[in-house]
């Protein structure tokens, strides 16, 4: 059964919600202050980079079952379900920053004053446990003048999405989570998510809040354990490849192999911003909890390493392959290539950088924002020529998984040297007999 669904937050989180949610039959309206967000909507372009978005935004939008507004009332009033999908940034401190949250929920009581049927309000924005009983609902029932339950639900409903492979993630994922505290709340998302695949759990606020943060905790200490594998493997002269291809077969005690593949430090708008949140709440619970502790530190002495295999080198010029922290991409969010670049160019070197996906051009939104406020200098280095970046470097530093062996062997020479931080499989790796180092292979 189709619904008629409204989407608070146009960014990666939003955006992927609103346009599978319209590919799937329902009616959508996409809600975001950004006018240039709003205005790609409604002409059928996505606010964002993401494999597959674009298509289904502009099939929908074709469709008319995809439209954008501004105007949150009337968003409210025209559907019978609101998504909160709105950012949940990190403060300096590490604190979770909620500033988002509740005007969103105070524009949406506002607007349900005025509705006489039933309205579901998904919380889908990463918070911490507690959020949805201290912050939402008392905000939309204040806002509203109606209690819980009469007139209008809650439900939360944690994204499981990765960025480059988001659309399949929602459409075919692991397990829904939705946290009510009526099932006849719940039962209304269940509908919403009636032909995705996979397990669905019905629980609690708190618990389905909580879902989120060990999912990606987890995620964080994999990538951290592999890497540190990976760098003792490489001392000892061991194949680290070999060894975690061993390790990952056992699917009985070791789990997935997914995120244990050594690589180059983890980043983004999700897994740095929730260990932070997560180590926060345990400094304010009096909490001494080591292991959540040492995952950061570990992470940013990864980067160490990365910066001091270039800077061994011994050479300055260097060309950056890869900006955004992930490929098929253009979030720069936490990158740390983005970071490699700041203490390269802290170090003397002189850079280039390539990548398909960061064009000032076409970047809108915080990505936009981000690199003309916070990284300026960074976004003058930006070349969209590969062949340019590579001419006069000396060191080539493969920071994208998002560029063919073809495209490499074609532009490097002899004397380039090659860092390779995001281990490209030893059949994708260049061909031309050059110096080639990996961070930790």
């Amino acid at each position: 059964m189709s619904r008629a669904i409204s989407i608070f937050g146009l960014g990666y989180v939003g955006t992927v919600t609103a346009a599978c949610l319209a590919h799937q039959g329902n009616r959508v309206i996409g809600v975001d202050l950004s006018s240039a967000k709003v205005e790609a909507l409604k002409t059928g372009r996505s606010p964002i980079v993401e494999p597959g978005v674009a298509d289904l935004i502009a099939s929908s939008r074709q469709a008319s079952r995809l439209e954008a507004t501004s105007d949150a009332k009337k968003a409210v009033l025209d559907s019978e379900i609101s998504f909160l999908c709105v950012g949940t940034p990190s403060m300096r401190n590490g604190k979770l920053d909620l500033g988002h949250i509740a005007p969103v929920c105070q524009e949406i009581g506002e607007a349900l004053r005025k509705k006489e049927t039933f309205h579901l309000v998904v919380l889908r924005s990463t918070v911490l446990p507690g959020t949805a009983e201290t912050l939402v609902v008392p905000t939309l029932e204040k806002a509203s003048g109606k209690k819980l339950g009469k007139g209008f639900g809650v439900c939360v409903n944690p994204e499981f999405m990765r960025e480059g492979t988001a659309v399949a993630d929602f459409l075919q994922p692991a397990i829904t989570v939705i946290g009510a505290a009526d099932s006849a709340h719940s039962q209304i998302l269940r509908e919403v998510y009636a032909n995705v695949p996979g397990q669905v759990f019905e629980t609690s606020f708190r618990s389905a809040e909580m879902v989120k943060y060990v999912c990606n905790a987890w995620h964080a200490v994999k990538i951290s354990f592999a890497n540190e594998i990976g760098t003792m493997a490489k001392e000892l002269g061991v194949d680290a490849e070999a060894v975690i291809a061993i390790f990952a077969a056992d699917t009985k005690l070791n789990i997935s192999p997914s995120y244990l593949k050594p690589g180059f430090a983890f980043g983004g708008s999700c897994l740095p911003k929730d260990v932070r949140a997560l180590n926060y709440r345990t400094k304010e619970l009096d909490l001494e909890l080591p292991l959540f502790q040492s995952i950061l530190p570990s992470n940013d002495a990864h980067l160490d390493r990365a910066l001091q295999i270039v800077l061994n080198t011994g050479k300055k010029k260097i060309a950056m392959l890869g900006l955004s922290f992930k490929a098929a991409t253009d979030d720069l969010r936490e990158s740390p290539q983005v970071q490699l670049v700041k203490r390269l160019i802290g170090e003397g070197c002189s850079l280039q950088i390539w990548d398909d996906n960061v064009s000032l051009g076409r970047l809108i939104g915080s990505n936009r924002q981000y690199i003309e406020e916070v990284i300026p200098h960074i976004g003058s280095l930006l070349s969209s020529s590969l062949e340019e970046v590579l001419a006069q470097a000396e060191v080539v530093v493969i920071g994208t998984r998002g560029i063919s062996r073809e495209t490499l062997n074609s532009h490097l020479r002899p004397n380039h040297f090659v860092v390779d931080l995001v281990n490209l499989e030893k059949s994708r790796r260049p061909a031309v007999n050059m110096p080639y180092e990996g961070i930790c292979w």
